[in-house]
């Protein structure tokens, strides 16, 4: 793999530790600025939408300048955003950081998927897209972690002022080793705004919304299911992040390399995997051993779909994979705020704190069934090209109509 990729993977880390890490200093953020928990959590919020938003804003100022350059200018956004919330005076500032950081995130994403592709031979491609995801995953290992520990030991401004480190770290990476590769010939917005009308872009799209969804609506309430249902001490929850992060990088790493062999394949195992074992939650988060193994499970299962669905997106939106692969990084946070709220709804409900887990295990079931039925699309428009192609000039006018 190209070195260019470890440029890719440092910024993805900076971007990947300031969306998390927030969630674990809310309370040292709120005790700061004197509001409560609730509207401390509008910097979670503001942050996705920032990201749905800002993805496709984004990548459409990016049309006219170079990938290379681009990237630059995202992580330098990034950088002024970390910054700002670092240095706020008010949580009005703060959140307006927040949403400036959240801007560049979908078009790295987006911007990074291709540029990884791009560097490497046909084949490597879903196994560049990983590599580059690696830096989001190994932020919740290490990252986020960490950066919690320093906010509530030292100042949680720290933790955002190293974040903008990162970034700067990020942005030298993406100037010295990443290549100044040529936009191709003749794409111009409009191209680019085609590939929506790809009905196969469509649905891996919507795969992205329900299956990562699914994870997000058992792991939004991890805290509460793990200690008054499975009864871990408060102190516990950090770690069972970790499991969740590690199960994420072997499950990313697991994805890109299987997604290049057999990309529809690895959908149908990943996606059904994790209905069930989202299902099963609701009996293992009882147990403490099975509640961990399962937490980790779930972020393996969630990530194995996040190459090839990203692949699968990129090569459905070929020649103008730009800003499809950006929005779609959006529809993975479109997902989580869905899930987010639709397992509130469900506790709210009096199900209880495992019922989110029933929730996710339907929006990972929908998802498969929409993967089933892109399969199914893609043999019947290739049957009805191989009859075309092999039919008389007077068959081929009726095929048409």
């Amino acid at each position: 793999m190209p070195l260019a990729l470890l440029a890719l993977a440092i910024g993805a880390f900076g971007i990947g530790t300031t969306e998390f890490v927030i969630m674990g200093l809310l309370p040292e953020v709120a005790a700061d600025f004197g509001v409560s928990i609730p509207t401390a959590g509008l910097l979670v919020t503001g942050y996705a939408l920032g990201v749905v938003a800002g993805a496709p804003l984004m990548t459409v100022v990016g049309t006219r300048i170079s990938r290379k350059r681009m990237l630059m200018l995202l992580m330098g956004l990034f950088i002024a955003g970390n910054l700002l919330s670092a240095l706020a005076p008010a949580f009005s500032v703060m959140l307006i950081g927040r949403i400036v950081a959240s801007l560049a995130h979908g078009a790295f994403f987006g911007i990074g998927s291709v540029v990884a592709a791009e560097l490497v031979a046909p084949d490597k491609k879903a196994g560049a897209i990983a590599m580059m995801f690696t830096g989001l995953t190994v932020a919740n290992v290490v990252g986020v972690p960490l950066g919690t520990f320093v906010g509530q030991s030292i100042g949680w401004r720290v933790t955002f002022g190293i974040v903008a480190a990162l970034g700067v770290i990020g942005l030298a990476g993406i100037a010295r080793l990443v290549p100044d590769l040529p936009r191709p010939e003749g794409v111009r917005l409009r191209d680019e705004l085609a590939a929506f009308k790809n009905a196969q872009v469509l649905l891996a799209m919507a795969m992205t919304v329900l299956g990562f969804g699914g994870v997000f609506a058992a792991i939004t309430y991890i805290a509460p299911m793990m200690t008054h249902v499975a009864g871990f001490a408060d102190g516990s929850v950090t770690w069972l992040l970790v499991l969740f992060g590690v199960g994420m990088v072997g499950g990313n790493l697991v994805g890109g390399r299987f997604a290049d062999r057999a990309l529809m394949p690895l959908l149908y195992v990943s996606l059904g995997s994790l209905a069930v074992v989202l299902a099963l939650f609701t009996l293992t988060a009882h147990h403490k051993v099975l509640a961990a193994v399962t937490v980790a499970l779930i972020g393996a299962l969630g990530f194995a779909t996040v190459p090839p669905l990203q692949k699968r997106v990129l090569d459905q939106a070929h020649g103008a994979p730009t800003l499809a692969s950006a929005v779609n990084i959006g529809a993975f946070n479109l997902g989580n705020a869905l899930a987010a709220w639709l397992g509130g709804l469900v506790i709210a409900a009096g199900l209880g704190y495992t019922a989110p887990n029933w929730v996710g295990a339907a929006l990972a079931a929908a998802a498969l069934l929409l993967a089933f039925l892109s399969a199914g699309l893609e043999r019947r428009d290739r049957r009805t090209g191989a009859v075309v192609a092999g039919s008389t000039p007077e068959k081929q006018v009726l095929a048409h109509r």
